[in-house]
C-alpha cells in the first residue's frame, strides 16, 4: 500500500500560516524569529563549548537542548518562508515524510531531553555530597543517548503509521508543515488505529518525560522547604526557575496541540499553537537560560574579550 501512496500522490501543497496578503508582515516575524534562534542557540552551543567551567552535566545537557532547538527550527521556519513566496508552495512526497521524520525526531528529543534536566537539578539540590559521582560523564552520555534513543522510536512510530496511508485526490495540506494530524485529515483511508497510534505516541511523548518532570520536582521543593535560610532557598528556586518556565511553554503548546478532541478546538488553532513549541519556544530557549545565568553571562564577557585581545 506504501507505494500506492507514492503513486496517487507525488506532492503536497502547504497552505502555508495564512493566505491573507495582508499579513505578509509574519514573513518578516518568521525570519526575525529564525535569526534569533539561531544566534541563540548556536552562541549557546559555542559558549559552551570554548569555555571549560561549563563543561559540567547541566551545560551537557542545555547544550543538546540548543542543538535540539537549532535543528527543529532549521526543519520547519525555512519551508514557511517558501510558503510567503506568491506561488503554491510545493513539498513532495519523500520531502513531506522526510519533514515529519526529523520534525517528530527533534520534538520527541526535546521532549525527553528535558527530563534529565530536571534529575540533574534534583540531584544538585538534594543530594549535592553525591553530584560528582551520580552524574558521572558515563551517565550523562547513558541518558543522552536514551534521550535521541526515544526520539527516533517516536519518528520512526509516526513515519510508519503514515506511510501505509493513502491520498487519493486532495493534496493541499492545512499547516505550514507536513505534520501528523493535517496528514491524517487529508488522507482517505485513515482509521481509527491511525489515530490512536498517534496518541499513544503522543501520550509516551509528552507524558513520561512530564511525569518525570513533576517527581523530580516534588523532591527538590521537599528539600528546599526544609533549607533553614532564605538565601539558600532562593538561589535553589533561581536554580530551577529556567527549566520550569521552558517545560511549561513547551508541555503546555504540545499538550494544546495533540492531547485534545479535533471538535474541541479547529485545526487552525491548532496550527497557531503549534507555532509555540516550533517557532516560540526554540528562540526563547536560549534567552531563558542566558539572561539570568552568570556562569553564562561570564564565559559571553570571557568568549568576547579573547576575541577582542586576540
Amino acid at each position: 500500500m506504501a507505494a500506492d501512496n507514492i503513486f496517487s500522490v507525488t506532492e503536497f501543497i502547504l497552505a502555508g500560516l495564512t493566505n491573507q496578503p495582508g499579513l505578509q508582515i509574519l514573513f518578516l516575524l518568521s525570519l526575525g524569529f529564525y535569526m534569533v534562534t539561531i544566534v541563540g542557540n548556536l552562541g549557546l552551543i559555542t559558549l559552551t563549548g570554548l569555555n571549560s567551567h561549563l563543561h559540567t552535566p547541566m551545560y551537557f545537557f542545555l547544550f543538546n537542548l540548543s542543538f535540539t532547538d537549532f535543528s527543529l527550527s532549521t526543519a520547519i521556519i525555512p519551508k514557511i518562508l517558501t510558503s510567503f513566496v506568491p506561488k503554491k508552495n510545493i513539498i513532495s512526497y519523500a520531502g513531506c515524510m522526510t519533514q515529519l521524520f526529523f520534525f517528530c525526531f527533534f520534538v520527541f528529543s526535546e521532549s525527553f531531553i528535558l527530563s534529565p534536566m530536571a534529575y540533574d537539578r534534583y540531584v544538585a539540590i538534594c543530594k549535592p555530597l553525591v553530584y560528582t559521582v551520580t552524574m558521572s560523564p558515563q551517565v550523562c552520555l547513558f541518558l543522552l543517548l536514551g534521550v535521541y534513543g526515544m526520539g527516533v522510536l517516536g519518528a520512526v512510530a509516526h513515519i510508519r503509521n503514515m506511510v501505509f496511508l493513502t491520498f487519493c485526490a486532495d493534496n493541499l495540506v492545512n499547516h505550514y508543515m507536513c505534520d501528523i494530524i493535517p496528514l491524517l485529515e487529508l488522507s482517505c483511508n485513515s482509521s481509527y488505529i491511525n489515530v490512536l497510534v498517534v496518541f499513544i505516541a503522543v501520550t509516551i511523548g509528552i507524558g513520561v518525560p512530564f511525569v518525570a518532570i513533576f517527581l523530580s520536582y516534588v523532591f527538590i521543593l521537599f528539600s528546599i522547604f526544609h533549607i533553614s535560610s532564605t538565601e539558600g532557598r532562593s538561589k535553589a528556586f533561581s536554580t530551577c526557575s529556567s527549566h520550569i518556565i521552558a517545560v511549561s511553554l513547551f508541555f503546555g503548546s504540545g499538550a494544546f496541540t495533540y492531547l485534545k478532541s479535533p471538535s474541541i478546538s479547529p485545526l487552525d488553532q491548532g496550527k497557531v499553537s503549534s507555532l509555540f513549541y516550533t517557532i516560540v519556544v526554540p528562540m526563547f530557549n536560549p534567552l531563558i537560560y542566558s539572561l539570568r545565568n552568570k556562569d553564562v553571562k561570564f564565559a559571553l564577557k570571557k568568549t568576547l574579550g579573547r576575541i577582542i585581545f586576540s
